[in-house]
C-alpha cells in the first residue's frame, strides 16, 4: 500500500551542463530492530534525533527529487514521524522475511513513477550524510547506472540502482541479502566515501 506525504524540497542545483537524473530515494526501514530492543524506524539518538527522519532528510539534501519509505515492524507508530517531510510510504508486510522483501516492496512501487534511478539506503546508518549521496550521485549514467558507496574499500551504502536493473534484482533479491549478488555480479562502480562517514550500520544499542 502506498501512502503519500505531500511537501517536496526544492531540487539540488547541478553543475552546468549536467542533465538531471531523477532519482527517487528508497530508504529502508522494515526490520523490527530485535537486538536495538525496537524496530530501528523508531529508534532516536540520546539527543531525540529520529534515525528514520534524519534518513529521509539525508536523501533529500543528498540530491534526491523524493524518497519513499518502506515500513514494516511498528509502521502505524512510524508513519506518524514522517507528516510534513514530503515522502512516500510503502508498507512491506512481508518485511520478516529479510531486507530483500523490503527491497523487493519498494522497487515494485517506484516501478509506476518516472524515476530513472532508486537510490537505495538503509535507516540504520546514523553517520550517513548529504554530501555521501551527492558523491554517489555523481556517478550519472541514466537508468543503466549501477553504483554504491564504500568505506574504505569495503562496499555498503547508499547504492544507485538505474531502472533498467529493477525487475532483475528484484527477482534475484533473496534474505538480507538484498542487491548485493547481483551488484556482484555486474559492472558496479564503487565511490569511496570513506573520508565522508563510516558507513557502518548499527545494531544494537551498545554498538550506538
Amino acid at each position: 500500500m502506498l501512502q503519500r506525504y505531500c511537501r517536496r524540497r526544492p531540487r539540488v542545483a547541478l553543475p552546468e551542463g549536467v542533465r538531471p537524473l531523477t532519482t527517487q530515494g528508497l530508504l529502508l526501514a522494515a526490520g523490527a530492530g530485535t537486538r536495538m530492543g525496537r524496530p530501528k524506524a523508531l529508534v532516536r539518538d540520546a539527543d531525540g534525533t529520529s534515525w528514520l527522519q534524519r534518513a529521509v532528510e539525508v536523501l533529500l539534501d543528498g540530491g534526491c527529487n523524493g524518497v519513499t519509505v518502506v515500513l514494516g515492524a511498528g509502521a502505524d507508530e512510524a508513519v506518524s514521524l514522517l507528516d510534513g517531510l514530503g515522502v512516500d510510504v510503502v508498507v512491506a508486510h512481508e518485511w520478516d522475511e529479510g531486507m530483500s522483501a523490503s527491497l523487493r516492496s519498494g522497487l515494485e512501487a517506484l516501478a509506476g513513477s518516472d524515476a530513472e534511478a532508486a537510490v537505495v539506503s538503509l535507516v540504520d546508518l546514523p553517520d550517513l550524510t548529504a554530501a555521501v549521496v551527492r558523491r554517489v550521485l555523481s556517478e550519472r549514467e541514466g537508468d543503466e547506472a549501477l553504483a554504491r558507496a564504500s568505506y574504505h574499500g569495503r562496499p555498503g551504502h547508499p547504492v544507485v540502482l538505474g531502472r533498467a536493473h529493477w525487475a532483475a534484482v528484484a527477482d534475484s533479491a533473496a534474505g538480507d541479502a538484498g542487491a548485493r549478488d547481483y551488484l556482484a555480479r555486474h559492472d558496479t562502480v564503487l565511490v569511496e566515501c570513506g573520508d565522508l562517514a563510516s558507513g557502518v550500520d548499527v545494531d544494537s544499542r551498545a554498538a550506538g
